[in-house]
């Protein structure tokens, strides 16, 4: 019997774990939900419902020359038509944001990469690093066993290359029975990015099963 993947995110104030009482934990329909990464607004927000591309961009980080990193992150919940603001997310020193429960074990430890598309087999985007790995915009770190530290660099995602996926289990390995695993992402805008762009990369996560 195959292992089984849960994605949840914590779309509360309070840095609590995965299923436990005090914070609003919510699955993601991978098939239909999606991450939105923004600078927010008033439609742009919190419980407000999911907005158009327009409304995206409008709402969009706004390029200065400087290297900044993206303050609002959200949940687009399609099922409840709702944006759901995902606090913990981004530069914090919070632990439980993103949460991969899996029913099993593994014979593989769970891995986090990030692709131009579905078809998971190119990273030329301008927010992967437009060929470059260790250009891209996308950083993550594990917090399975603890939390970050004050601006915590990670490490950057791009594709399957050596050193540019997230190992969920902290290099661990294997998991050897149903578990839950922690990470927390943020996207660093170069200084060099001067040109508004709208990407829709895949985050995706691999794993074998016993």
């Amino acid at each position: 019997m195959s292992t089984t993947l849960t994605i949840g995110l914590n779309c509360s104030n309070n840095d609590v774990a995965y299923e436990e009482s005090g914070a609003n934990w919510v699955d993601m329909n991978t098939s239909s939900d999606y991450l939105v990464f923004s600078a927010g607004s008033n439609i742009v927000a919190d419980g407000e419902a999911i907005p158009t591309q327009g409304e995206l961009a409008q709402a969009g980080v706004v390029l200065t020359g400087i290297q900044q990193t993206v303050s609002k992150y959200f949940l687009a919940d399609i099922s409840d038509n709702l944006l759901r603001e995902i606090h913990l997310m981004g530069n914090t020193q919070n632990q439980y944001v993103v949460a991969f429960s899996f029913d099993g074990a593994t014979a593989s430890e769970p891995v986090l990469e990030i692709w131009d598309d579905e078809n998971l087999n190119t990273v030329t985007g301008d927010t992967l690093g437009a060929g470059t790995p260790s250009s891209s915009w996308w950083r993550g770190i594990t917090t399975t066993t603890s939390a970050p530290s004050s601006n915590w660099t990670g490490t950057t995602l791009c594709g399957a290359t050596s050193s540019y996926y997230l190992t969920l289990n902290d290099g661990s390995g294997a998991l050897p029975a149903a578990t839950v695993l922690y990470c927390n992402l943020k996207i660093v805008i170069p200084a060099t990015a001067v040109s508004g762009l709208s990407a829709t990369p895949k985050l995706a996560v691999k794993f074998t099963s016993n």
